[in-house]
């Protein structure tokens, strides 16, 4: 098969879809590969490490969308790029539809097959492709919200340890997943007072139970929402709906509640945002202030440390890699229930539930189109 990995053209957006150790994985089973030139610099890996794991340098972004039978990316399509998809195309990538309606109809116009990293699943519940960088985005968003405490910053002036004699700055984390713990974990590695809030009793549990009751873990309702948003110098919001759209749990009316300087980091934001205040920003203007509070919402987290995120998401997505290009997009998914569960569009449907329900469209069966 034919594989194309594009530079990634997403502001600030340094991560690439391979490393060149997965290139060489490619190449030594029979796929030629091809690596738009410079894809991987901002990940740290030169044209030369592409050439010398046997990939094709391509410097004409066209002629490298137009020949690849399967294009690997990392973040979602931007509008250049879905215009040179075609029908005959398989694209590999993180999509997160359920919040982005005109991508969502771009793709389906563009009658390319399109799976999504973010809806894969697994054998114990869980979201395989997303969790490299839910990890990576958790443990980010503490050092993004510490930093946004900083007065500088916009922030209350707060140091998140504290020190002796000064208390530490309480966090909240809204979710207890791969996010969500991961949040936790670097918040309280640097002394926060940390609280987590989730639904899943057994989620708390096992999160008590690990952390031998050093993170406090309470139970989700609107009355302890409440009272978190009251008392907490950070509140980072980690909540995942597979596939749709976040909840918008805190309100603007909340925010009132909340001391001035405060941070808001919404880890949700590619799904649309746990915070009614919560929109887009970019590395290049993180955060901005909505009634005296901070608001992280960069959207592509991840790309600000592209080595280390390109090097976990080769490792996650690499095997999925190799069954498209053996099998094919068609007996790939049909081999692997999991893997089917990618799918969100093809030829010009929707193929998955929670998008169709976001936008009330058609949603068609996958198993008609494994069949076809």
């Amino acid at each position: 098969m034919h594989i194309g990995l594009p530079k990634e053209i997403k502001n600030h957006e340094y991560r690439v879809a391979l490393t060149p150790g997965g290139v060489r994985e490619l190449v030594a089973r029979g796929h030629r590969v091809s690596v738009q030139a410079e894809a991987g610099i901002g990940a740290g890996y030169p044209d030369e490490a592409y050439r010398e794991a046997g990939a094709d340098l391509v410097a004409d972004v066209d002629a490298l969308w137009a020949s690849a039978e399967l294009i690997l990316k990392v973040k979602e399509p931007q509008a250049e790029e879905v215009a040179r998809l075609r029908p005959a195309q398989t694209l590999f990538t993180y999509l997160h539809l359920a919040a982005e309606e005109r991508l969502t109809r771009g793709l389906i116009d563009s009658g390319a097959t399109c799976i999504a990293y973010e809806t894969i699943t697994d054998d114990l519940g869980g979201l395989p492709l997303l969790a490299p960088m839910s990890r990576v985005a958790g443990r980010m968003a503490v050092q993004a919200g510490a930093h946004s405490l900083e007065k500088a910053q916009g922030g209350a002036g707060i140091l998140l340890p504290g020190v002796p004699g000064v208390a530490p700055a309480k966090v909240t984390v809204i979710g207890g997943g791969v996010v969500g713990e991961n949040a936790a974990r670097m918040a309280l590695g640097l002394g926060a007072e940390v609280t987590i809030l989730d639904k899943s009793l057994p989620r708390l549990e096992v999160l008590d139970h690990r952390y031998q009751g050093r993170i406090r873990t309470v139970y989700s309702t609107t009355e302890t929402l409440e009272v978190a948003v009251r008392e907490s110098d950070m509140i980072i919001g980690a909540v995942l709906v597979p596939g749709a759209a976040a909840p918008k749990l805190v309100t603007r009316g909340m925010l009132g509640e909340m001391r001035p300087g405060s941070v808001l980091v919404d880890v949700a934001i590619d799904q649309g945002g746990c915070f009614e205040t919560s929109k887009p920003t970019t590395h290049a203007d993180p955060s901005y202030v909505v009634d005296g509070i901070v608001h992280y919402c960069v959207a592509n987290m991840p790309g600000a440390v592209a080595r280390t995120s390109t090097q976990a998401l080769t490792n996650a997505t690499l095997p999925f890699v190799i069954a498209l290009a053996d099998k094919g997009w068609q007996r790939a998914l049909a081999d692997d229930a999991h893997f089917c569960a990618g799918l969100n569009v093809h030829a010009g449907q929707v193929t998955y539930a929670a998008i169709g329900e976001a936008f009330g469209l058609d949603v068609a069966a996958t198993e008609q189109i494994l069949e076809g």
